[in-house]
């Protein structure tokens, strides 16, 4: 055996968090993606079983009430807040992260008043919010003005409305400055909105500590709801009823069964909802929260494993993986990296690719093959998820191993 088999060997024995890992549905293959989509909690299939043939079955449009369905998105939302430092009441589950995003900033932008017609957007977000920041300009009259995250305090101003940011960037896994950065837009006198996509579940987010203004989040990443599982919404206490969705729905209405003709908004975080909520689906989240009630499981447990699992494996990949193969480009300052590691490969690798296919994507499923699942983004990064709750340093051991045989 290796000395860093032996290594993990040691720290797995160590590890407080071991335990959680028999909460979920695992086998023998080393699972890195959960910053994609999170193992199944053991609790969710028989807890949907309930809902579909009890209380849908059985109960039918009773469980409205009598099962909770209501009440629902709320209620979950207050399982979500301590996961990202948040007192109950500012969270409403519902919806996909996308149509939140497009809520939030169009709201931000309302609340920001008149004279202040820019966006701020990270120039390196993920796709969508950069797509959801565009049509949300065209419909409030604002222009939109990419730029790197680090560069934002530059960029602010008078003009400045919202600024959209990411908390953990999701190619490199880079961890933003979400303290220093809130309270720079807020020095501008505009609204701050946080994709938390990267990092709820994985590492404190401190929503209230910092004065975050307004939050989005999906819930099938490190909080394991399951394949397109309801994002959530957060909206700062003080500042609900100056929220003003531009998606205002029967389900945010303040007497939803009267069927006004005139839209009235519910009172706090209430007014973030907008249809009928997916009940399947978000009760299958509520029972992978459960995960979290175990003893010892904590943000600041998780956060702690997480550095050493991400550590771990930087040691492991120098060891076993031939040098110039591979480099990082997660950020080695635990203050700046989130829960994952992306390596780019070199283009040197000299892998045999059908049809010009990337030469990361070739290494990656050449990896998947041997029981080692990350995933990779164009055009030659290897992204691999850490999530403390069911990853272990054996595991982490095993795939850079793989990797290094791989590459080598």
């Amino acid at each position: 055996m290796s000395e860093l088999a032996l290594k993990a060997e040691k720290l797995d024995a160590a590890d407080e968090l071991a335990g959680v890992r028999s909460q979920f549905v695992l086998d023998d293959v080393v699972y890195l993606d959960g910053n994609s989509l999170g193992a199944l909690p053991v609790a969710v299939p028989g807890r949907v079983e309930d809902v579909v043939r009890r209380q849908w079955g059985e109960l039918r449009i009773r469980s409205w009430d009598e099962s909770g369905w209501w009440t629902a998105p709320e209620r979950i939302g207050d399982r979500i807040a301590p996961l990202v430092g948040a007192a109950a009441g500012q969270i409403v589950v519902g919806d996909s992260t996308s149509v939140n995003v497009f809520k939030a900033v169009v709201a931000a932008v309302r609340m920001a008043g008149s004279g202040r017609d820019e966006i701020v957007v990270d120039a390196t977000t993920f796709p969508t919010d950069g797509y959801i920041a565009e049509s949300a300009a065209r419909m409030t009259g604002c222009t939109v003005r990419p730029v790197a995250p680090a560069e934002v305090p530059g960029v602010l101003g008078d003009r400045t409305a919202a600024v959209l940011l990411n908390h953990v960037d999701y190619r490199t896994g880079r961890l933003h400055d979400l303290p220093a950065l809130t309270a720079a837009v807020h020095a501008a006198g505009a609204v701050a909105v946080w994709d938390l996509c990267h990092s709820a579940g994985a590492l404190p987010v401190g929503l209230d500590e910092h004065g975050v203004d307004l939050a989005v989040g999906c819930t099938y990443k490190y909080l394991n709801g399951g394949p397109g599982s309801p994002a959530y919404l957060y909206v700062r206490a003080d500042l609900q009823s100056r929220f003003d969705s531009p998606l205002p729905g029967w389900n945010s209405h303040a007497e939803p069964f009267g069927m006004r003709p005139a839209y009235e908004p519910a009172p706090g975080a209430l007014r973030g909802r907008v249809g009928t909520p997916d009940i399947l689906s978000m009760l299958a989240l509520e029972a992978a929260l459960d995960v979290w009630d175990a003893d010892g499981v904590s943000v600041g447990a998780v956060r702690a494993k997480s550095l050493a699992l991400t550590d771990f494996f930087l040691e492991c990949v120098a060891s076993y993986v031939p040098s110039g193969r591979v480099e990082s480009v997660t950020p080695a300052a635990h203050a700046e990296r989130g829960s994952q590691v992306a390596l780019r490969c070199s283009p040197t690798l000299d892998f045999a690719r059908a049809g010009g296919a990337p030469i990361a994507g070739d290494v990656m499923k050449r990896l998947i093959e041997r029981g080692v699942v990350g995933d990779f983004r164009h055009p030659d990064v290897l992204r691999f998820g850490f999530t403390p709750l069911y990853v272990g340093f054996g595991d982490v051991e095993r795939a850079a191993r793989v990797l290094g045989d791989l590459v080598r």
